[in-house]
């Protein structure tokens, strides 16, 4: 999120990811080291195996004068700054978007057939939720994708599907640095390009899955992975000190 205030201009994000743990403060890093602070979300827990939701949160603040962005993005003005980008930043920009609000899907429908789905979501309230509509057609003007916009309970999304969806892996693959989503990139267009068998692909493919609503290495562990990256400030053991002369 960001926030005005009367002096300076604070970018936020927050998480209960592990892989956004580590990635939320690089990002951040690229404007000014990044504070953390941890807090209790609010709400009941969205996976049911969470008792007392907790989120990490990362923040930066800048003078009024520093801060080199829109605080209020309209449609045109991003349209306006997508059509600026050549066709690898417009990869780059949609491989953003699929690190962090997007989903890849592969299943496996009637007589042996498969379908591929990538899809970009954001909530109906939300002031990012335009970035859909100009992103729609934006790939469609520049890349030939045609994408539509589905409508799911309180979020939307912008939804690509079968040829259409591998056409799109195709061009953000170099870009897409989120570990699982990466690896079923790879694999979805290994198995299109005849790289390996079905069967190698089911195979691997089930690693990238998680059961929702049960414990999973991607989820509410994003305290740890801080832990686990952060410098050590303490010492394990017992400390042997020099003796003086």
């Amino acid at each position: 999120m960001v926030r005005n205030f009367t002096d300076k201009v604070r970018l936020e994000v927050s998480t209960s990811s592990t892989i956004s743990a580590v990635f939320f403060p690089t990002l951040l890093s690229m404007a000014k080291m990044p504070s953390p602070f941890i807090i209790q979300a609010r709400g009941a827990p969205t996976t049911k195996y969470v008792h007392k939701p907790i989120e990490l949160r990362y923040y930066v603040d800048l003078g009024t004068d520093e801060w080199p962005w829109p605080t209020e993005l309209s449609a045109y003005e991003l349209e306006k700054i997508l059509s600026s980008f050549n066709d690898k930043e417009l990869a780059m920009f949609v491989a953003g978007e699929i690190d962090g609000d997007g989903a890849i899907r592969y299943e496996k429908i009637q007589n042996n057939k498969e379908k591929v789905t990538v899809l970009i979501t954001a909530c109906k309230a939300c002031p990012k939720r335009l970035i859909l509509d100009v992103l729609r057609d934006t790939i469609a003007k520049r890349f030939g994708i045609i994408g539509t916009i589905n409508h799911l309970g309180t979020d939307d999304a912008l939804v690509f599907r079968g040829e259409k969806a591998v056409r799109l892996l195709r061009l953000i693959r170099p870009f897409v640095h989120h570990p699982l989503r990466r690896l079923r990139i790879e694999l979805i267009l290994a198995l299109h390009d005849g790289k390996i068998s079905r069967e190698a692909f089911e195979e691997l493919y089930k690693t990238t899955e998680y059961e929702r609503g049960a414990p999973d290495i991607k989820r509410n562990h994003a305290l740890e992975a801080l832990a686990q990256t952060a410098p050590q400030t303490h010492t394990h053991g017992r400390i042997k000190h020099k003796p003086k002369n």
